[in-house]
């Protein structure tokens, strides 16, 4: 971390901005993998780009990288426990969560608010993350609800229903 602020305050700070929970998803010669992300960004509408921003020491990343191809689906506020199942590693999530394939041959997850499926546009090195930039291939609303969010260190709910 930088000497101009520390990192366990530089973390609080930013515990205090609510995050959308997208789950990342690709196939690969080893089957789907998926990592949950809460930097997930849009970039432009012309073209059409999105980005996140996995860590340079993910495993994920490091064996979906080779595909040049993702989905971001964003998980509603019903789906806490499929972000969880990628977090728990205790049994195949892909087993126990039901999902789909896209268009796009890419690995989608039923329930989901919504899903975009990217080819790698770039991918620009940030700190200790990766900016992965995603050119949108297509984009299907799939589901009505609130977003599941992240504020901080527990997972939330938009607004009251």
């Amino acid at each position: 971390m930088s000497d101009l602020i520390d990192g366990n305050e530089y973390r609080k700070v930013l515990g205090r901005y609510p995050t959308g929970v997208t789950l990342v998803t690709s196939l690969t010669h080893e089957g789907p993998q998926a990592m949950v992300i809460g930097s997930f960004v849009s970039v432009s509408l012309e073209p059409p780009l999105v980005g996140f921003l996995p860590g340079k020491e993910s495993n994920t990343w490091q064996k979906m990288k080779d595909e040049n191809k993702f989905c971001v689906n964003v998980l509603s506020d019903e789906q806490e426990d499929v972000a969880n199942e990628f977090f728990r590693k205790e049994n195949d999530p892909w087993e126990v969560i039901s999902w789909h394939m896209t268009n796009q041959g890419l690995p989608a997850i039923d329930g989901c608010l919504a899903s975009i499926d990217c080819s790698v546009f770039d991918v620009v090195e940030a700190g200790d993350h990766w900016f992965v930039i995603g050119e949108v291939l297509g984009a299907e609303v799939l589901e009505t609800g609130s977003p599941l969010l992240f504020l901080g260190g527990s997972y939330g709910k938009y607004g009251s229903n």
